[in-house]
């Protein structure tokens, strides 16, 4: 793969040029934490993310959260002293520290996001975060968006942060920010399963606000390699046991339309996994796609992604994949394609 000649894309009107596909490292915080996904060895991390970026990924999507900040700290030793290293991307807004119960809820106190980009700086061994998040909205701690928003802002002019994005939000709510501090980008789930995000990209379009969608494999499901004795064997402590998409019935539905995706992937010499990715990326408005791997063979699995362009066939294949198996909701084809 000709790294010098993968597709890039603007992150909004004044956002950098990105690769279409970023590494994303939720997994690689480790499994002990409420939303981990099992044991991790770090070495396995640093050398996934080190294949993900000498095939030319120039960006890396973390958080805080993940792994209850050591998700970052990998980031930080896979990138050290690189001449060039790549776009790094965290959030907050997800506070674990002081929870009885030691899961993370949404806080967007504006105390709270000044202390948590300290940290993110310390932990990532960087002096400003190419794009800052809110990783959730905070509907219970009675915290206004307007005064959480307004911290960012003075973290872009303080230099801290150089541009400024949100994750999970509605159209309410980026509204609502738009005034103080242009929203360079969103981050909604979305993939061939989970498409409800598509009613936002016209909002995103109109405002000059890229996307940059996560878990376009839908967590594993959409792979080609995920199987029924896989779910089975997974970990107790991994998340998927409790998300309704790795139950039953959605289970079913949703390894079925993994299967009708071969035909797909068979056309372009390629997997499954590329072409649920490419399925993303097809979508007007989607800058790009945050990918996660384990390891380094987990990466060779999406990384033909980075050059893999779905043509009208494919789509039609897709949609009409959705619609047999009855998988997830949303709509099944990017409009005018």
């Amino acid at each position: 793969m000709d790294a010098s000649a993968l597709p890039t894309r603007r992150l909004g009107r004044d956002g950098p040029e990105i690769t279409t596909v970023g590494f994303g490292a939720w997994a690689v915080g480790g499994g002990d934490w409420a939303y981990g996904w099992g044991p991790q060895d770090d070495d396995d991390s640093v050398a996934a993310i080190h294949r993900a970026l000498d095939a030319g990924v120039d960006w890396i999507d973390t958080a805080a959260v993940y792994g209850l900040g050591h998700s970052e700290e990998v980031v930080a030793r896979a990138i050290a002293g690189m001449a060039e290293p790549p776009l790094v991307f965290t959030k907050c807004g997800m506070v674990w520290q002081d929870q009885a119960d030691g899961v993370p809820r949404p806080n967007l106190r504006p105390a709270e996001i000044r202390r948590e980009v300290e940290d993110s700086l310390r932990r990532l061994r960087v002096e400003r975060i190419d794009l800052y998040q809110f990783h959730w909205p905070d509907p219970n701690t009675g915290t206004a968006v307007e005064d959480s928003w307004g911290v960012m802002a003075d973290l872009v002019r303080e230099g801290k942060v150089r541009w400024a994005g949100v994750s999970n939000f509605g159209v309410d709510l980026l509204e609502r920010c738009e005034p103080i501090l242009h929203v360079d980008s969103l981050q909604p789930p979305f993939n061939p399963v989970q498409r409800e995000a598509a009613d936002l990209f016209g909002w995103c379009r109109d405002h000059g606000t890229g996307v940059i969608v996560y878990s376009p494999m839908m967590s594993g499901l959409l792979t080609g390699t995920f199987t029924r004795e896989r779910m089975a064997a997974l970990p107790a402590e991994d998340w998927r046991n409790r998300f309704p998409e790795f139950t039953e019935p959605r289970l079913s539905r949703n390894l079925a339309l993994q299967g009708a995706l071969r035909p797909v992937a068979a056309r372009h010499g390629t997997t499954v996994g590329a072409v649920a990715v490419a399925w993303t990326l097809a979508w007007p408005g989607v800058t790009g796609a945050i990918v996660g791997a384990r390891t380094p063979a987990q990466a060779d699995g999406w990384l033909p992604a980075l050059g893999l362009e779905l043509d009208a066939q494919d789509l039609d294949a897709v949609a009409a994949a959705i619609r047999a198996t009855g998988a997830g909701e949303g709509p099944e084809r990017p409009p005018g394609r």
